[in-house]
């Protein structure tokens, strides 16, 4: 996690650098203007003068915020190193090492954010992910691994819900924060009624807005983007020039992105994602049967990568995505019925199995409905 931190740091430190040289803050105003996005909230409006004011979220220039988005993703082949472990230290039961190669990883995103309240002085909103995960192996009848043939079988699924508070405290200062609960996994619709395996996400960030080309914010998150429990601090930071052409937009650690608006219609960003979750495994089929069927893969990945959002018509834009994805994790922890538990930057609870893979490179892209 140090070395994950620091690579971050350097990636988000030179990119900032480079839009703040490119700035050219004598050019006149050109344009008249995404886990979870924190910034999602575009139109904060006054009464009259005489009515208090509060912190307006948008940041001039910014790409447009989502309202639902429609999306596909797709991985490059690559190779897994699958770990020789015992799974339990009563049983001699070993999982077999394995080297597998995978053609393709691929699987549809949809997501949503919906207004639920909004008002000047607070909005609140609801929202979902689906996600799947999808493992197409170049011998499927040859693996041997229950972790390759459990995904290879089930592939994974993520559904997950969400509600985020804007509660602005004064004309240029916020709050923000975010509960959210999903559960991830090779499993069945109908065992989401098994709160058990649910796991919940939660973040509080105090931020300012000291002008309408720059917020910023910090906080702290209950997460599991680095694939496991952790407890991390937050920093928010949207940034426009005064030319209006380029701009940073970053909620560290989970993203990072230098922008340059070609037009108000047409954007193009260079940036990093860091995805991950905790997906129960063995759920399906006789893969992992009992007393094994109580273990979690801890996938997380840092996805470099160059992205272009263009206003196909109206409110509907398309979103397209190319980098280089470097695995971060995707070790196995059992975690018996279901409660989980925190290792953090200094536990040294051991995995259950340890695997590696190596970085392929993938696309993605998505058609979304964004706010006015």
């Amino acid at each position: 996690m140090k070395h994950l931190y620091s690579l971050l740091f350097a990636v988000l430190f030179i990119s900032v650098q480079t839009a703040i040289a490119q700035t050219d803050t004598t050019a006149a105003d050109t344009l008249s203007f995404d886990e979870e996005d924190y910034s999602i909230y575009d139109n904060l409006e006054f009464a009259d003068e005489s009515a208090k004011r509060f912190a307006n979220v948008k940041v001039s220039g910014k790409s447009p915020d989502k309202l639902i988005s429609i999306g596909y993703d797709w991985q490059g082949a690559y190779d897994m190193d699958l770990g020789r472990t015992s799974l339990l230290p009563q049983t001699p039961t070993e999982l077999p090492n394995e080297k597998a190669k995978v053609n393709s990883t691929h699987g549809m995103r949809v997501g949503a954010n919906i207004p639920v309240i909004s008002k000047n002085n607070i909005i609140i909103q609801a929202g979902f992910d689906y996600w799947e995960v999808n493992y197409d192996f170049e011998d499927k009848s040859k693996l041997t691994n229950p972790l390759a043939v459990s995904l290879a079988e089930n592939g994974l699924t993520t559904l997950g819900f969400r509600t985020t508070v804007y509660k602005p405290l004064s004309e240029t200062s916020f709050l923000i924060g975010l509960a959210g609960i999903s559960m991830s996994g090779d499993y069945d619709v109908s065992e989401l009624q098994n709160g058990r395996y649910n796991r919940g996400v939660y973040a509080l960030l105090w931020g300012k807005k000291p002008n309408d080309y720059k917020q910023w914010a910090v906080g702290l998150s209950r997460t599991y983007r680095a694939g496991e429990l952790n407890y991390i601090p937050v920093v928010m930071y949207n940034w426009t020039g005064t030319n209006r052409k380029w701009g940073v937009e970053t909620l560290f650690p989970a993203r990072g992105d230098v922008r340059y608006n070609f037009s108000p219609r047409s954007m193009l960003f260079f940036g990093f994602d860091l995805e991950g979750n905790t997906y129960r495994i063995g759920n399906q089929g006789q893969a992992l049967a009992d007393p094994l069927a109580d273990l979690e893969l801890r996938r997380s990945e840092l996805r470099f990568r160059f992205k272009y959002e263009r206003q196909i018509k109206g409110f509907l834009w398309l979103s397209a995505k190319a980098g280089y994805r470097h695995n971060y994790s995707f070790n196995v922890d059992r975690v018996p019925g279901g409660k989980d538990f925190f290792r953090g930057f200094f536990g040294d609870q051991e995995y259950i199995m340890e695997n590696e893979l190596t970085n392929p490179l993938f696309v993605s892209f998505s058609i979304n409905l964004v706010s006015p």
